[in-house]
């Protein structure tokens, strides 16, 4: 049977449309993988940076390493930034950061040219903690972060780094509000001193209590029979008693440690 150049060229045709769906979904896979590759990476050098492994993270730095703090000012070279880390971030064992990413910020941007990946670029936002031994865990800081990976004789590399627009993290509340009854709240209604605050006024609010001190409202919220806490900052208020369940006192606690002990005066 003979088939002629024209059945030929439409057979082509034909098998060029219905294979195009596919080299789309090819590309687009390649589009996955690099971003997998890269959330990877990067997932594996900050677990690298929060255990103070430096020779980990060195493995994915470049030479010539280019890192920018909007706080720090610059740092050219891996030799440099390796000796910034072990002296600054790793230099005191009774202090240490945890790095961790705010969930959904992170996107991953894949670089090519002419049809092939020569790098990525990714960037989100991030929050530190402090653990310093003997006191609470605290966040301390909110920042957004790029990094430039470039793949170079098949290894992946971070060549550029920007960390940028420090600030506090904002205050996220843990804590469940109980309900209490208005006979209790009223326990703790009165006046009271401290070596730090002077005199600080304790009202009862709509199941809460309200300190006033320096001009300042602020609103406490029941956590436990004498245990109240602000939505506003890191800070619990535990009411002491003597005696008969007689209130004695407060106790002031800013992230986790004390910063003021005050007594009842009426």
């Amino acid at each position: 049977m003979k088939i002629s150049k024209k059945s030929l060229f439409a057979s082509a045709i034909v098998l060029l449309l219905c294979s195009f769906p596919q080299l789309l979904l090819a590309q687009k896979n390649n589009e996955i993988t690099v971003e997998e590759t890269i959330l990877k990476l990067d997932s594996t050098f900050w677990v690298a940076y929060n255990n103070c492994n430096t020779k980990q993270m060195e493995q994915f730095i470049a030479d010539d390493v280019e890192f920018y703090h909007d706080k720090g000012g610059p740092t050219f070279g891996l030799q440099r930034f390796s000796a910034n880390t072990k002296s600054n971030l790793c230099g005191n064992p009774d202090f240490r950061l945890r790095r961790d990413v705010v969930k959904g910020s992170v996107k991953v941007y894949p670089l090519t040219k002419e049809g092939t990946t020569y790098g990525a670029i990714i960037s989100g936002d991030h929050e530190f903690s402090v653990l310093e031994k003997g006191k609470q865990e605290r966040v301390d800081g909110l920042a957004k972060f790029t990094h430039l990976w470039i793949l170079e004789y098949g290894s992946w590399k971070m060549k550029r780094i920007l960390s940028y627009d420090h600030g506090p993290a904002p205050f996220r509340i843990t804590k469940k509000e109980m309900q209490l009854p208005d006979k209790r709240l009223s326990e703790f209604v009165g006046k009271y001193i401290g070596p730090h605050a002077g005199s600080m006024i304790v009202e009862k609010g709509d199941n809460n209590l309200v300190i006033i001190s320096n001009n300042q409202h602020l609103k406490l919220y029941p956590e436990a029979d004498n245990l109240f806490f602000s939505k506003e900052r890191d800070l619990t208020f535990e009411f002491t008693r003597s005696g008969k369940r007689k209130i004695a006192g407060i106790i002031v606690r800013e992230n986790g440690a004390v910063v003021e002990e005050a007594i009842i005066v009426k």
